[in-house]
């Protein structure tokens, strides 16, 4: 051993491994690291973990630390014992409750580097989320974003100095999702016609703003009246975030406007990428967003990408080339452009070659973990 490197030893803590953003990323940054120069192990606060599935190395270093209430204080002991066990280099969290839990955690166990996290351009906090960030705003060293702008948003919240953050753009599996030969053998494979299909990719959460999608679809059908609308996600686990009241009014929406025959609701599925080759474009009319894995999921699918201005999709979809941007809420611009790439075939395919190649060059998962292992080692360094 003599003479080698010592491997950084890294755990990240996340809130649960349900169909997500934050947990997707996680996964690809597990399975892609560069195995000789760090240890990455994960531990989960929820023993929901179907995505648990997609981990190269599943059973190695994972581990549950189960919150049993929802001030469940014997969290941050029982990680601080694990991280001293493990000998944890690093430790960063992802999502709200991990993240206090690791600033706690870290601190008990005298973690040499606590890093948190912020996956979201704008959050509506409670007064007790907020007094939990007051209480450890000294026990983290680095926040890490996925986007500028929600650098941005957590350093207004927070108030952080510039010099505490790092952005780290999300990343895509290029080979897992991949463009299939022909597009027409796929749809008819799943009962589909030649008809047009346009897809929304997201869990049920007000911020996804799916009336926004459905206003535009019954604008567009008036041009083109034999549309498919295709739906993949379902409500949040154990429906949270009130997401199950939500779903029912987008249904009632959708049952206004007469559009249930034009729609296929899937709910979450495990072989997502299959499910984006059935579409000819895809539409993200978020509110608010960090980096939208469904975004560079579709674009790495060869699918155009029609996206809410917000956040950093104008870093990621070079409008008018690589997919189109429309300003927040205007759903009738949003069918407007909707239209267009719809009846002009050859330019949708010209931006469905610009779009995949725009993922390799800057938002693969290969340039995930570049950049996240650079940073890890930079800190490493600058701690030791």
């Amino acid at each position: 051993m003599t003479g080698r490197m010592k491997k950084i030893k890294v755990m990240i803590v996340i809130s649960n491994l349900e169909y997500g953003g934050a947990q997707r990323q996680v996964v690809e940054l597990s399975n892609n690291i560069d195995k000789e120069r760090f240890n990455l192990s994960i531990c989960v606060l929820s023993s929901y973990t179907p995505m648990r599935q997609e981990l190269i190395d599943g059973e190695d270093g994972f581990f549950v630390v189960e919150k049993k209430a929802k001030f469940d204080l014997t969290v941050a002991t029982r990680l601080a014992k694990i991280l001293k066990q493990q000998a944890i280099d690093i430790v960063h969290g992802y999502l709200f409750d991990a993240e206090i839990a690791v600033r706690l955690a870290g601190k008990l166990a005298g973690t040499r580097i606590i890093l948190g996290s912020e996956r979201n351009c704008y959050h509506r906090y409670g007064g007790h989320q907020l007094l939990a960030y007051k209480i450890t705003r000294n026990w983290v060293d680095w926040i890490v974003a996925n986007s500028r702008a929600g650098a941005a948003f957590n350093r207004s919240l927070l108030g952080y100095d510039d010099e505490r953050y790092r952005v780290i753009h999300n990343g895509v599996n290029t080979d897992k999702f991949k463009p299939v030969e022909n597009k027409a053998d796929a749809k008819q494979k799943h009962g589909i016609g030649d008809e047009p299909v346009i897809g929304m990719f997201a869990s049920f959460k007000k911020q996804k703003r799916h009336d926004t999608f459905f206003l535009a679809a019954n604008e567009v059908l008036k041009k083109i009246p034999n549309i498919k609308l295709l739906l993949v996600g379902d409500v949040l686990f154990q429906a949270k975030e009130g997401s199950d009241e939500y779903k029912n009014s987008i249904m009632e929406l959708v049952d206004r406007l007469g559009l249930r025959d034009n729609c296929l609701f899937l709910g979450n599925q495990d072989n997502v990428e299959e499910f984006y080759n059935l579409c000819d474009l895809t539409v993200l009319p978020s509110e608010y967003e960090g980096t939208p894995n469904v975004i560079l999921e579709s674009m790495s699918c060869g699918v155009p990408v029609i996206a809410s201005d917000v956040a950093d999709n104008s870093l990621v979809i070079e409008d008018g080339k690589s997919g189109h941007l429309f300003t927040l809420n205007e759903y009738e611009e949003l069918a407007e452009k909707w239209i267009e790439l719809l009846e002009n075939e050859s330019r949708r395919n010209q931006m469905a070659k610009d779009a995949r190649a725009r993922i390799f060059e800057e938002f693969s998962t290969q340039k995930l973990a570049e950049k996240t292992e650079a940073m890890y080692q930079e800190f490493y360094s600058l701690k030791n």
